[in-house]
């Protein structure tokens, strides 16, 4: 585990970026809000961080109260990490940091690396502006699919693959759609109604998206 670094700077700020300041930290938080992961599947969906680099920040993240690890009972067995209610607390951070890097975001470039899941938080963002305000909301990309827990507190915000049960709303869009709302340039509700967004179901968020 390698000693903390500090600006010794008597600012919270500051104080902050001590902890979170180290390059990986944050996107290893993205990839926890999905609840419990292992660290093969964290170094999958975290391409080009090393094996060293990631262990380590994993290693500093719990030294810092950020996180947990745990062992799953059999037949699992597998070690899983996690965020304590601490790391959880990053939520709003990564939120606003994602609307204030909107703006540089701009179109995907060769090199850039995709996951349907990294378009969690800008949709969960866009959502809320739109007016939903909790339910399970699945989506689906084809470049995979995850889920929602809008308005949920103490679990997961967000998960790989469909929705564990019936979603209250089941929304189907293409990736260009969803670039353009993570850059802000369009709405959720402006992306439905301009048919960018198909919205199915029957709960709350979908009627909501409709009526919009």
């Amino acid at each position: 585990m390698s000693p903390r670094r500090s600006y010794d700077q008597y600012c919270s700020a500051a104080r902050a970026l001590d902890v979170v300041g180290d390059r990986w930290t944050l996107l290893i938080v993205r990839e926890l809000l999905a609840g419990p992961r292992r660290y093969t599947d964290l170094h999958a969906d975290l391409p080009g961080v090393s094996t060293d680099v990631l262990a380590s920040r994993l290693k500093d993240m719990e030294r810092d109260g950020l996180t947990t690890r745990r062992r799953l009972p059999p037949p699992g067995a597998a070690y899983v990490y996690e965020l304590t209610g601490r790391g959880a607390e990053l939520l709003p951070v990564l939120q606003a940091l994602g609307a204030w890097g909107e703006g540089e975001l701009g179109e995907r470039r060769p090199t850039d690396a995709l996951r349907a899941h990294w378009f969690a938080l800008p949709l969960l963002r866009g959502l809320r502006h739109g007016g939903v305000d909790e339910g399970l909301v699945e989506v689906r990309l084809e470049e995979g699919a995850f889920h929602l827990h809008v308005g949920e507190a103490g679990g997961p915000v967000y998960g790989d693959g469909r929705a564990p049960r019936e979603p209250d709303a089941l929304l189907t869009l293409d990736a260009d759609a969803a670039a353009a709302v993570a850059r802000g340039e369009l709405g959720v509700l402006d992306a439905v109604r301009a048919g960018r967004i198909e919205v199915a179901g029957e709960g709350p968020p979908a009627k909501a998206l409709r009526a919009a």
